[in-house]
């Protein structure tokens, strides 16, 4: 046991190099698309499925609460919260629609919407992408693999250098919490 635990840590630890070295120019392009959305007085909307939703709420959280230090609130929202409206639109037309269709009723141009997918093939934040398209609202896909849909479909895409799901996930994270932190400093 105290093997397997130590070689999932350290293929953990590869996949972040790797990704620092493959991903840190989209990973900062991301950061400032971001700050400059929060100085403009938008907003950044967060979306994906399982525990990608729960990533979504997770760094939307961050920005709104804190991360590290005290400053102003941030105006971000995930869009996997409520359960009344994702129920809704999925019963009444389909579950390919529920980010797009909120991202229809509370975005504006300026405004950006980042996407979590282990492996970008996510209809419904793909669908998201789409709508943010033509709403002048820009997108950044958190994703593994090759990228898949959502990578080609993103105006940033941070693709992390795994096929594993929870490796993915671990490196998004880390990622994001990068991404707050640098945000973050620049309203402290």
């Amino acid at each position: 046991m105290k093997q397997r635990i130590e070689a999932v840590l350290n293929e953990s630890i590869e996949v972040k190099k790797a990704a620092i070295q493959q991903c840190l120019p989209a990973i900062e392009r991301a950061a400032q698309l971001i700050e400059r959305a929060f100085r403009n007085n938008n907003r950044v909307f967060f979306c994906g499925n399982g525990g990608s939703a729960a990533d979504s709420q997770h760094i939307a959280a961050e920005f709104i609460g804190r991360f590290q230090k005290e400053r102003r609130a941030l105006p971000a929202i995930a869009l996997t919260t409520d359960t009344s409206i994702l129920t809704c639109l999925t019963n009444d037309y389909s579950y390919d629609i529920v980010f797009s269709r909120q991202l229809e009723a509370l975005g504006c141009k300026g405004d950006v919407i980042v996407g979590f997918s282990t492996s970008g093939k996510s209809a419904n934040v793909i669908k998201a992408f789409e709508r943010a398209k033509e709403m002048g609202i820009a997108s950044i896909a958190f994703v593994g693999h090759d990228g898949g849909p959502m990578g080609k479909t993103a105006d940033i895409a941070i693709i992390v250098p795994s096929k594993v799901t929870a490796r993915i996930q671990e490196c998004h994270i880390a990622i994001a919490h990068a991404v707050c932190e640098v945000v973050e400093n620049a309203f402290v």
